[in-house]
């Protein structure tokens, strides 16, 4: 995969399956921002409303696990972001 791209997994809300998707992403330190596109044709990122949830990002470096949180703006564009764990 291009270096944008990572893989996520997470646990769904009311399934309590683990999934795994690719998602574009843009990275600054411990900061990660996916942006969702086309937000209503996707689920995946519904998981992450309210407080949030798990999440981790398999990097090249290795796994780092995270808190997400979704949010919609006026436009009703979608991203996600990422607070990675200190102890990653």
């Amino acid at each position: 995969m291009r270096k944008s791209f990572v893989e996520i997994s997470y646990v769904g809300r009311r399934s309590g399956k683990t999934f795994s998707t690719p998602v574009n992403y843009r990275r600054s330190g411990d900061s990660i921002v996916i942006g969702v596109a086309l937000p209503d044709r996707k689920s995946w990122w519904r998981n992450f409303t309210d407080e949030g949830g798990p999440i981790t990002l398999h990097l090249e470096g290795g796994d780092r696990h995270g808190h997400a949180f979704a949010d919609r703006d006026e436009r009703g564009r979608v991203a996600v972001r990422v607070r990675l764990d200190d102890s990653n």
